[in-house]
C-alpha cells in the first residue's frame, strides 16, 4: 500500500511538472506571438486616402525609383531605398520596422533637443541614411509617406512602443569590437550581397542589396553609424533570410555582429557636420565617435568600445 501511495505520489509530482511546463511554453510562444504585426496591404481601401498610402509605401521601398539620382520626382538622394534599412518596406519585426512611428510622434529627442515631428524623422533619414537633401514638409511625396506610416500604426496605442520595433539592443561586449575580425566575417558572410569593396548590389534603379561604404553609403551621422545601432541590426537580420523567428547556423554570434559593425563602419563613409547633434553634452550616446564627451574616453573608445567603462562612469555622475 505504502508503494502504491508513492507511485501515485510520484505520478502527480510528474504532473504538475509537465503541466508547469507547458504554460512556460505557451507563455513562450504567446510573447512571439505578440511582437507587432504589419497590416495586410490587400486590405488599403480603394480610395484617395487608400492610394496615398500605397504611394507611400512605394517611396520607401523604391525610393531611388523617385527621389534618387534619376529620380522621376526630384534628385535628392544617394540611390539607396529606405527600406534598404527599413526591411520590407518598414514592416519586418526587429528589421528597424515603423510600428510605432506615428504613435510616438511627436516626441522630445536628445539628439537634437527639440521635440521632433515625423516629418523631421523622414527628412532625417533623408538627409542622414540616404545622404540626401530632405523633402518639402508639404510635397505630396512626404505626405503619402505619413499616410502609409499612420496606416501601418492604426492599431498601435498613443504613446506605445510595441515589442519588435526598432532595433533590438545587443550586450555590450567586455573588448573593444574588432574591426579585423569583422573584416573576416564581412568575407565570409556579407561579402557576396555587399561586394568586396562593400560597394553593394545595383539592380536598375537603385540597389537590391545597399552599398555599405564608400560614397553612395550612409553618412556619419546616420544612425546605423553607431556601433550598438548596427550590431542589432545585423544580428537579427543577416546574412539576408535572418530573422527573429529563424534560428539556424547562418545566424551571427553577438560577437560576429559587433565585429562586422566595427569593420563597416571603420570604412570610407560621407561625412557631414553634425556638430549640433546632443545639444545637452552628457545625454550623447556612449557609442558615438564624436567629442566634446562628458567623460575622459578616447574617441577611438567611443567608437569600438569597451563600452561598459564608459557606462559605469556616465552612471556614477548622476549620483
Amino acid at each position: 500500500m505504502i508503494r502504491n501511495l508513492w507511485v501515485m505520489l510520484l505520478a502527480g509530482l510528474i504532473l504538475i511538472i509537465v503541466i508547469i511546463a507547458g504554460i512556460n511554453n505557451s507563455r513562450h510562444v504567446k510573447g512571439v506571438a505578440k511582437l507587432w504585426k504589419a497590416p495586410d496591404t490587400a486590405v488599403i481601401p480603394h480610395t484617395a486616402g487608400g492610394e496615398m498610402i500605397r504611394y507611400g509605401r512605394d517611396l520607401i521601398a523604391h525610393t531611388a525609383r523617385y527621389l534618387g539620382p534619376n529620380g522621376k520626382v526630384a534628385s535628392i538622394s544617394n540611390g539607396m531605398n529606405c527600406q534598404n534599412c527599413h526591411l520590407n518596406a518598414g514592416t519586418k519585426p526587429w528589421g528597424n520596422n515603423y510600428s510605432g512611428s506615428a504613435a510616438t510622434y511627436p516626441k522630445f529627442r536628445e539628439r537634437s533637443g527639440t521635440v521632433e515631428s515625423l516629418t523631421k524623422k523622414v527628412n532625417d533619414c533623408l538627409i542622414r541614411s540616404l545622404n540626401g537633401s530632405p523633402l518639402d514638409s508639404n510635397s505630396r511625396e512626404m505626405k503619402a509617406i505619413i499616410a502609409y506610416m499612420y496606416w501601418l500604426g492604426q492599431n498601435v496605442p498613443k504613446g506605445y512602443k510595441p515589442p519588435g520595433s526598432g532595433i533590438k539592443e545587443l550586450p555590450y561586449l567586455a573588448r573593444a569590437a574588432d574591426p579585423e575580425r569583422g573584416k573576416r566575417v564581412f568575407e565570409q558572410r556579407c561579402q557576396q550581397c555587399h561586394g568586396k569593396e562593400g560597394a553593394g548590389t545595383p539592380d536598375t534603379i537603385g540597389y537590391l542589396y545597399p552599398p555599405l561604404w564608400g560614397e553612395n553609403s550612409y553618412n556619419t551621422g546616420a544612425g546605423i553609424y553607431r556601433l550598438s545601432k548596427f550590431a542589432g541590426y545585423v544580428k537579427e537580420n543577416m546574412p539576408w533570410g535572418i530573422s527573429y523567428d529563424n534560428t539556424n547556423n547562418r545566424r551571427l554570434t553577438d560577437e560576429e555582429a559587433w565585429d562586422v559593425a566595427a569593420f563597416v563602419n571603420s570604412q570610407p563613409h560621407p561625412f557631414k557636420d553634425f556638430s549640433a547633434d546632443w545639444p545637452v553634452t552628457n545625454t550623447k550616446p556612449v557609442d558615438l565617435p564624436f567629442g566634446p564627451f562628458s567623460d575622459t574616453f578616447p574617441v577611438q573608445q567611443h567608437k569600438y568600445g569597451p563600452f561598459g567603462p564608459i557606462v559605469k562612469q556616465k552612471n556614477t555622475k548622476r549620483f
